[in-house]
């Protein structure tokens, strides 16, 4: 029956203890194996209510015997984040300590991965995948961590290293559902998207600062590319990120929504036997990360937005306005536009905004000329 492992982390302070908790299903070492976590940045908390009952799923699925794969559910991916209360307000992002996003920064083995697996690739895919899953586990425990944040992470990406499939399950502000995903695995996640009914899928071969998804996928794609004489399945390590709408969007019936979503795409993966029900058709398609506008706010004032998250919108159409604040002109307004035609994916919450934040996405169908680098921002 499913277990729970508590993996130890940095105490912070003497007289404290901090862990990762490890829920297990199925039977170690079967096929696929699966990681889900939520809540890596820490004030992100719908993934939690949605693995919560999604284990309740799991576990009478293990208690009839239908369980296929190797499931590790870790509904609380942060407790370095999750005890981060100032003043009131949790404070999940990013690190007090100054160590960054909690979602960028993992081990990058592209060309770690590349050099160690060189001239042992075979004709036989299967042999592949045994060797490479076997150097990406050698490589990431020869790393050595020893700050809070990095130990957290190489933890997290130790578990993960050898799935089949990991979600990462994340919130925006005010969102409908999103998914971002490696441009090669649209096939595989369309189903996924379909069934959690998502506004938008975002795809990017390397969004920027190695997120926990992109640690899993890139060495795999970098491999795929600088070997393309040899048999590499890519969908050997499918991993998504899963924005589950906005961070106030935590309730029963939402979270066994998603569960369900879930369980029936684990069950179309082959984690879980049986026949899910029919998927509905998905409600987009993929459109680049590349192809984002990222409206900001041009100057300090009141973010007041005029399009609801979710909806689509036209190159030029207004997706708010920002009221100046003590401006010597009364009443002054400055109104915002998309760029692109597409779905407003993410907005800011109507509020304070300051000269440069993001006050809304909107995802368009092609690449835009200013969008290099760093797509996923801060």
């Amino acid at each position: 029956m499913a277990h729970s492992d508590r993996l130890a982390l940095p105490a912070p302070a003497p007289g404290t203890d901090r862990h990762l908790v490890v829920h297990r299903f199925g039977t170690s070492g079967a096929r696929p194996k699966v990681w889900l976590q939520a809540a890596l940045h820490a004030d992100e908390l719908p993934g939690v209510l949605v693995l919560q009952q999604l284990m309740t799923l799991l576990d009478a699925a293990e208690r009839a015997g239908t369980l296929r794969g190797e499931i590790a559910v870790v509904p609380i991916a942060n407790p370095i984040g999750l005890a981060q209360n100032v003043g009131g307000h949790l404070v999940g992002r990013f690190a007090l300590d100054g160590a960054g996003n909690f979602n960028r920064g993992f081990v990058d083995l592209r060309a770690t991965l590349a050099e160690a697996a060189k001239n042992r690739l075979t004709d036989d895919a299967r042999a592949n995948v045994s060797l490479i899953r076997g150097e990406i586990l050698r490589l990431l425990h020869a790393h050595a961590a020893f700050e809070d944040s990095e130990v957290l992470k190489l933890t997290l990406q130790r578990g993960a290293a050898d799935a089949d499939i990991a979600l990462d399950l994340h919130c925006d502000l005010q969102a409908p559902l999103h998914l971002y995903i490696m441009p090669h695995h649209a096939v595989a996640f369309e189903e996924l998207a379909a069934r959690l009914a998502a506004a938008a899928v975002l795809t990017a071969t390397d969004s920027g600062d190695v997120p926990f998804d992109e640690s899993l996928t890139g060495p795999w794609w970098h491999l795929i590319r600088s070997s393309p004489d040899k048999p590499i399945p890519p969908d050997a390590c499918l991993a998504a990120t899963v924005e589950l709408r906005g961070e106030r969007d935590i309730d029963d019936a939402t979270a066994a929504h998603d569960a369900a979503a879930l369980f029936a795409w684990l069950q179309s993966r082959g984690a879980i036997a049986g026949t899910p029900p029919a998927s509905p058709p998905p409600l987009c398609a993929p459109t680049p990360l590349e192809g984002v506008d990222v409206v900001r706010a041009p100057a300090a004032g009141l973010w007041l937005p005029a399009v609801e998250p979710g909806a689509r919108v036209a190159a030029g159409d207004a997706v708010g306005t920002v009221v100046g604040i003590g401006d010597p002109v009364p009443d002054a307004r400055t109104v915002l536009r998309s760029r692109v035609a597409g779905v407003l994916f993410a907005r800011m919450m109507p509020g304070l905004v300051r000269p440069g934040d993001r006050v809304a996405k909107i995802a368009g169908s092609e690449p835009l000329p200013d969008r290099k680098g760093k797509l996923l921002g801060d």
